[in-house]
Formats: C-alpha cells, structure tokens, sequence
C-alpha cells in the first residue's frame, strides 16, 4: 500500500481521530485527552463542562506534537482537562475552531478514594503490519468485559498492545479497534516488545529490529501520562497514582535507571499499595522461558511492590510472594507476581508447566481472551482472573492489615534441598540424587539433569560427558579438572561418586561452561538451575 493510498484509508486528516483519555495527574480533578489530526492543523484545544449542565464550556489548550510515521504525517495533541469537581459525568470534544470531534463523556474520579476497582489486560496485539490490521475483535471483547464490570474505572495494560509497534498501520489498527471505549475511560498502556519491534521491509517481515527508545510509543503517547519516569526514559515508563495505589508503568530498555527510578520512586510515595507492571515475567511459567534481562537487573526496585503485573507468555500465573530468591506466604514477605495471560484470543506462545514459584497456573490455550479486575478496599486487594466466558481462574485476596494471602497456599519448604531446572522439578530424574552439600560446596548429578532437559548425558567408566544449548562438559570421577568447549577449567572439588552411583561435581563448575548458572533459594531448600537462553535442547536424531 502506498501512502497516498493509505492517507485515504486510515490516514489523518483535519477532522480530530483516535480520541483516547488518560490520568496525568489527580484523577479526581484533571484528565488528559489525546486525539490526531494531520499536519495542516497546527493547533487544537479541549472544551469541556458537567454533562447536561448548560455550563459556559472550560478550553484546555493542547501541546501538539509532530510525528512523521512510515506512512503518514501527523500532529498529536494532548490537553488537560484540570480543575474538575470529583465524581462528576462531563462532557467534552476536541479539535480547533474549525473542525471539531463529535460531544464524549467521562466521570472524575472520587476524591481520596479507597475504594474502586480497574481492568487488566495484556497481549492485545493481533495481525502482522501489512493493512488492514484489524482490531475489531479486540473492541467486542473489552466492550463485552466492561459491560460485565461496569465498576471498573480504567483499563491497565501489561504490554505488547501491537504486533508490530514501528508501524502507522498497528496503532491505527489499535487505535480504531478501541474507539467508542477509550474517549470515556482512562487507557494506561504498558510498552512490550511487540511494541517496540518493526522490520526494514514490512511486506516480507525482513529485517527485523528493535527501537530501544520506542519510538512510535513514544511520540504518539508524548503527554498522556506523566513525564517523571527516569531521565532519557520518559513516555515508557511513567508512574501515576490512583486513589490509595502508587504505580509504576516500566518499559522494556534502560533497565540500571529503571530499577535506581524504582527504588526512589517508591521511597517517595505514602501511598498504601505499591503496584508495578512491566511486560516480561519474573516468575515465568513456560518451560525454556528466561528473565535475565528483568532479574536480577530490577530485583530491588521491584521488590519495593506489593504486585507487580505482567505479560509476554499469554498464559496466566500468580507466585508467592517472592523476595531476594526466597518465597513465603505473607504479603509482607515479597512481591506477588501476577501474569495476566492474553487479552485478545491470542493463543500461547508458551506452555504452561508447575514451576516452583507459582501457587497458581493456567493453561491459558483456548482462543478465548482472559482479563483480571483489580478491586481495591482499603487494605485489601481482591484479584479475579477470568476467561472471556465467565470462568473464574484464579480468586486471591491480598490482605496488608491481616497479612495473608488466601486462598491459604503456603509456599513449599522441602526437608532435603532438591534440584530444578527453570523452576520446574525434575521429578523421579532426581528423587534419589537429590544435591549434595560437601565442604560448603554443592554438588549435583549432571546425568540427571541433562536427561530431564533434553540435554545430552554420555557415561562412560568413572567418566560423564554432558551437551546442551551447543556447548559440552566432561567430568571424570576423582579429577578437579574439566574439560570444555573452551578448554580446560578447574573446579571447586574433585568429580565424585555419591547417591546411585552417579558422578557428582560442584554445582556452579557444572553451569559455567554450558550458559548456565544456579539460583539458590536457601529458605526453601531448592537450587534452580537457569540460563538465559530460551532455546529448547532437543538432541539431534543421527
């Protein structure tokens, strides 16, 4: 499609489109309203009154910004509709004096509120880039949900809101698909890596790249939230309050002033919760999923949170509350980590299986949508998981005054330390070679291991040669040398015999040379074993 062809199509014009309200400051008193036109219109303002009232119209004057797009020139504006009296239906309409949008509605927020309650949704993104992209769908679906939730007061996302971000064609596709909802309730979007992603060729999907400052998120989104995220990193990652909840919005770059925003942002805040929501997982729940890049990179700003949501698997997980590689029972031990699963029939890009952080999964792959409402009252936080039918997923209550999790789910401590790979257990592989602990050191048993992953295990008399992600290690029993793909090493102890006969070397010398590495969890008694690959180690069939 050439841009004359779709200037035509979706492209801007005078008349004011993708009309979209946002919180950019007290909810009870100003909300801010985005729209596009294209650039022969240089400048717009906002009017608004109480619906009905017959009130003289208030004007708020819009910052314009311009945004040439792979297929259009653009100019977006933004103005703030301030000094509104709490709990109170307005109406509004936006533009220039010459052409002007049709009359919206929206409610203020009530003031100091304690009580109220939001929509979740994450992985709305459908399509590839070529036109039209369709979010059509994506429309029924949220006006279906809000129908059934009319409580909910804004809609939070966890990311990937596009398929393909640096394109014109995804965000008029979102954008026209959310019409008749987002011109009366506040969308707060989180950036994933869909949104960030776009090819050199769109047609054929050819050279791919990633934008790492965003920037068709970023220009298209400049003022609707508020710009106090980290310096160079604004847009992206912005933080907001509503009623008694602090949140912070995280983008997907610029993880080391992320995490230092993170840590002051949240000593600054009163607010009684403290929610985050950043698109990749901590606590994951596919079988090769990573999160290197997330943790521990933004471990300690996270863990300033009571919640932190989350995307990217289109499946749904809700852990225990987790802490400096620990996991416990009470809110005021950890963090929750809750994956929203798809938003929009998207089917999953991962399969769930147990992992060990998680007290709920689902295996989220029906191409039915799933969304969470968030209900607040006061010290308590109810979280309800549903499939777009009316199945109910998972229910928890998040109690600060009583300091419970229920349903009641303790979280595991086992009597002997046991063996994981990427959280999940490695079952009758390792029941009787279990770790051992020698001098201080960990040891395990390579075979086991690697014939759980799919990794290559090859005994030999008093010697085990072990391949995974294309790399090797050999151990040979007695020896504190091994040899591997790049040479060499000495280990912490000497290659031992122990539980079942099988050879055992020291846990950390075992990873090193394979792209792994090992998490202890010392208040649960486990090692996990993890690596920053997602590759899927299938030995290969001669």
């Amino acid at each position: 499609m050439t841009k004359a062809e779709w200037k035509a199509f979706r492209g801007a014009g005078r008349h004011p489109d993708q009309i979209m309200l946002s919180v950019n400051g007290d909810p009870a008193r100003e909300i801010t309203v985005r729209w596009r036109t294209d650039i022969s219109v240089q400048s717009g303002f906002a009017l608004y009154r109480p619906a009905g009232s017959g009130a003289a119209w208030q004007r708020a004057e819009a910052i314009v910004n311009r945004f040439d797009t792979d297929l259009d020139e653009s100019n977006f504006f933004f103005a703030s509709m301030a000094g509104l009296q709490p709990e109170t239906l307005y109406e509004y309409t936006v533009g220039d004096g010459d052409s002007r949008s049709e009359v919206y509605s929206f409610r203020s927020a009530r003031e100091n509120i304690t009580r109220f309650s939001f929509l979740c949704l994450s992985d709305i993104q459908t399509g590839g880039p070529e036109p039209p992209a369709d979010y059509t769908e994506l429309g029924e679906i949220v006006k279906k949900i809000l129908r059934k939730h009319p409580e909910c007061e804004f809609i939070l996302t966890g990311g990937d809101n596009t398929n393909c971000g640096q394109t014109d064609v995804q965000w008029t596709g979102l954008f026209l698909g959310l019409k008749g909802i987002i011109e009366h309730i506040p969308l707060m979007l989180c950036m994933g890596n869909h949104d960030d992603m776009g090819f050199a060729d769109y047609s054929t999907f050819t050279g791919k790249y990633y934008s790492e400052h965003a920037t068709y998120f970023t220009n298209m989104l400049l003022h609707s939230y508020p710009r106090n995220g980290p310096p160079g990193w604004e847009t992206a990652n912005y933080a907001f309050d509503y009623g008694n909840v602090h949140f912070n919005v995280l983008g997907t770059s610029g993880y080391e002033e992320m995490n230092a925003w993170l840590l002051s942002d949240a000593a600054d805040s009163k607010k009684q919760w403290k929610f985050a929501v950043h698109h990749f997982p901590v606590c994951y729940s596919g079988p090769t999923i990573e999160c290197e890049d997330t943790y521990p990179a933004l471990r300690d700003g996270m863990e300033q949170c009571d919640i932190v949501f989350s995307g990217h698997e289109h499946s749904f997980a809700r852990s225990y509350p987790r802490r400096k590689d620990g996991l416990y029972d009470k809110p005021s031990e950890g963090t929750i980590h809750y994956n929203l699963g798809s938003g929009n029939r998207n089917p999953p890009g991962t399969r769930v299986v147990p992992k060990v952080w998680n007290a709920k999964t689902y295996a989220h792959e029906e191409d039915l949508s799933m969304y969470t409402v968030v209900d607040i009252d006061g010290a308590k936080c109810t979280l309800t998981a549903y499939v777009e039918d009316g199945r109910i997923v998972d229910r928890c209550v998040v109690d600060k005054e009583k300091d419970l999790v229920l349903p009641y789910d303790p979280a595991p401590v086992y009597n002997r330390t046991r063996i994981k790979f990427k959280g999940y257990d490695l079952g009758m592989c390792s029941e009787e070679t279990l770790p051992q602990q020698i001098n201080g050191v960990w040891y395990v048993a390579p075979g086991p291991v690697m014939s759980f992953t799919g990794g290559v295990a090859l005994r030999t008399p008093g010697k085990i040669r072990v391949e995974i992600y294309g790399r090797f290690a050999e151990f040979s029993e007695g020896s504190d040398v091994m040899r591997t793909s790049g040479g060499e090493r000495r280990m912490r102890g000497s290659c031992l015999r122990l539980l079942r006969g099988q050879l055992y070397v020291p846990v950390e010398d075992f990873c090193a040379p394979l792209r792994m590495h090992p998490l202890f969890f010392a208040h649960n008694r486990f090692i996990s074993i993890e690596s920053e690959t997602e590759a899927r180690p299938v030995p290969e069939q001669p």
